[in-house]
Parts: C-alpha cells; structure tokens; sequence
C-alpha cells in the first residue's frame, strides 16, 4: 500500500508538471504568432528541437548550461523537502564564486593538482556559510527565511563586489582576474564528443551531487528526519526528532550546494569573471523554477535543468528567424510560470482523487462493520 502512495504521488508530480510545460509552451506559441505570425511555426519547430539545431556543438552546450541551474535547483529542492524557501542561491552562489576564484588566484602555496578540488570545497564551505545565519535566525528567532535569504543575496552581492576589488581585480575590465588553467574544470574528452562547445567535467558533478542527494533523501535516518521535519515540525519534535538541528542544517547543506554552483559556474574555463556590478547572479533564481519543475526530487531536478537549457539553446537560434533574442526569454518566464501551476493542479487531482471511494476504502469499511458484529 506504501509503494501505491508513493507510485500516485510520482504519477501526480510527473504529469501536472509535464502538463504545466505543455501550456507554458502553447502560451509561447501565441507569442511568437503575435510578434511573427508567418513564422511561428518554424520558431516553435526551433524551440522543440533545442541544442539538436546545432548537432554536437548544440547538445554539449546543452550541458553545459544546464550544470549550474541543476545545482542551484538542487539547493532549493532540498530545502523545500524540509519545508524550507530558500531563495538566497543567488547570493551564497556568488559568495561561493568569489571563494573559489580566491582560493585559484591567491592561495599559491597549494600545489597545483590539488588547487581544483581545494578551491571547490572553499566554495561549499562559503556558501554553507552564508546560508548558516538564515537558520539560525529562522530557529532562534522564528524569522522567515524567505525574508532573510532575500537580504542576504544583496548582503553577499555588494559584499563580493567589495572584495573582488580590493583582492582579485582587474580595473581593465571591471571584472575578476582569470583564474589560472590548473585550476579550471577539466575537459575530460568531452571538447572532442561535442566539439565546438564550452562543456566540461561539471555536468559530472551535478550529477554525483544528484546521486548523492537521492541517497540521503530516501535512504538515510539524516534524510528522512529532515523530510519529516518539513512535513510537520510539531510531531517531528513529538517524535524525538530535533527539528532545530536540522533546519539549520537543512539550510547549510541549501548552502553548500549553492555555492559548489558558483564555483563550478567560474572555474569553468569559458571566460566567465565574477563582474563588479550591481546585479545578482541570474543562475542562482533559476533553481527555483527548475526545483518547482522537478517536484524537489532529486532526479525530477537533473531533469528539468537539462529541459530549461534545451529550450534555451534551441531559443538562440530563433534569431535566424528575426526574432528579438528577448522572445525565448519570454517564453522560458511563460513556462516557469506555468510551473507553479503544477502544485495547484496536483492538489486539485488528489482532491478529485480523494472523493472517488476506491477498494481500500471498501475493505477498510467492511473491516469495521465485521468487528462491530463480532
């Protein structure tokens, strides 16, 4: 009876999402007909074909783009599984940015093979940490975090800026230095499968940290204390669960994750630099749609970033059809607003669903009626 439930519950998740994506798609159609009618159909053509416009070139950029969002998607799934909102991933993405490419640039005593992953775990480490003081607050002092999470993105963006220009600036370019190559994210082969492409060893990160997050979620006592915390804070408590533990923790492992994105994003080797200005990290916002989409399960997740980059690249050629570049910005918005449909529309079909008597009803009925005679 277990597995039916959550069988039912994997069926509502899948197919209010899919359904959510069907419209958003439909609503961009009626855009593109409005801002181009003799060619919309082409332009959706274009769109539903993603990086296959491009061949290998267009699938590794797939890849590519779809590594950071993945990640920072992660970040928020898990903190909506221990029924936490944590839209801070933009900031403790750039904090954990700024640590890597510090670390790359600056801690020249690390030896060179070991610079890497040394400078990938500062990232986890800051961004953890950035995301420590939302817990805290919200354990203490019972303040929302959706609240202090805001604050601390532009805490940790105007902090960034500060640092980056008085440690690793480059007045040139109003940017950060370029970390040095021994310290980017190697190919692994990849640049030869998809010449052409800016892909590297990330996406094989995003995936562990996907495998990883799945494990600890489902079959660990950790995962299911914090999945039960998030369901009821009270009878986890009642339970003998220490709630605050893990709500603090919920959020620095949010953190964590974060900010191994931002690491990952600028230590790519595609010529990204953590730029001095006064604008948040669009990556960072784009894991909320991406978990919303994937129903913050894990493998729904990688699912869905791989989907929102598809479409993106696929939207970048729209331009051969003098579309404006904005038109694919738009429609990728339509879809992510469509997605929070999704949890209105799986709450109406397990509300539909509930009213239907099934068998099990029946039996559970015809139990009582047995025990009452006897």
């Amino acid at each position: 009876m277990k597995n039916n439930i959550f069988k039912k519950e994997g069926f509502l998740g899948i197919s209010s999402s899919v359904l959510s994506v069907a419209i958003g798609l439909f609503v961009g159609f009626v855009v593109l007909l409005i801002s181009n009618p003799g060619q919309a159909f082409e332009g959706v053509n274009i769109i539903l074909l993603g990086g296959f416009n491009a061949g290998a070139m267009g699938i590794g950029q797939v890849l590519y783009g779809a590594t950071p969002i993945i990640l920072t998607g992660l970040s928020v799934g898990f903190a909506f599984k221990t029924g936490l909102f944590n839209i801070g991933t933009s900031g403790q993405m750039i904090v954990g940015a700024f640590a890597a490419v510090y670390v790359s640039l600056k801690w020249t005593f690390i030896p060179e093979g070991m610079m890497l992953p040394v400078a990938l775990v500062m990232s986890i480490i800051a961004g953890g940490l950035w995301a420590l003081l939302p817990g805290m607050l919200k354990t203490y002092c019972n303040v929302s975090e959706v609240i202090s999470t805001i604050m601390m993105n532009y805490i940790g963006m105007y902090t960034v800026n500060y640092l980056v220009s008085k440690t690793i600036f480059d007045s040139m370019r109003n940017q950060s230095i370029t970390p040095p190559s021994y310290a980017v994210l190697p190919k692994w082969g990849l640049d030869k499968l998809f010449p052409g492409s800016s892909i590297n060893c990330g996406i094989f990160i995003a995936i562990a940290v996907v495998i990883l997050m799945y494990i600890i979620l489902n079959k660990t006592t950790f995962g299911f204390e914090l999945t039960a915390c998030g369901f009821n804070k009270d009878a986890s408590e009642y339970a003998g669960i220490n709630s605050k533990k893990n709500i603090i923790l919920s959020m620095v492992i949010a953190g964590a994750i974060a900010g191994l994105a931002g690491g990952v994003l600028f230590l790519s080797g595609t010529g990204k630099h953590i730029e001095v200005l006064d604008i948040l990290i669009p990556e960072g916002f784009m894991g909320i749609p991406v978990a919303l989409l994937g129903a913050s399960n894990p493998i729904g997740i990688l699912l869905s970033g791989l989907f929102i980059s598809y479409i993106s690249v696929g939207g970048f050629y729209l331009q051969a059809l003098n579309y404006p570049p904005q038109v694919i910005d738009i429609i990728i918005s339509l879809i992510i607003y469509f997605t929070a449909f999704s949890t209105i529309l799986k709450n109406v079909v397990k509300f539909v669903v509930g009213k239907i008597p099934s068998k099990t009803n029946k039996i559970d009925k015809t139990i009582t009626i047995d025990k009452g005679g006897e």
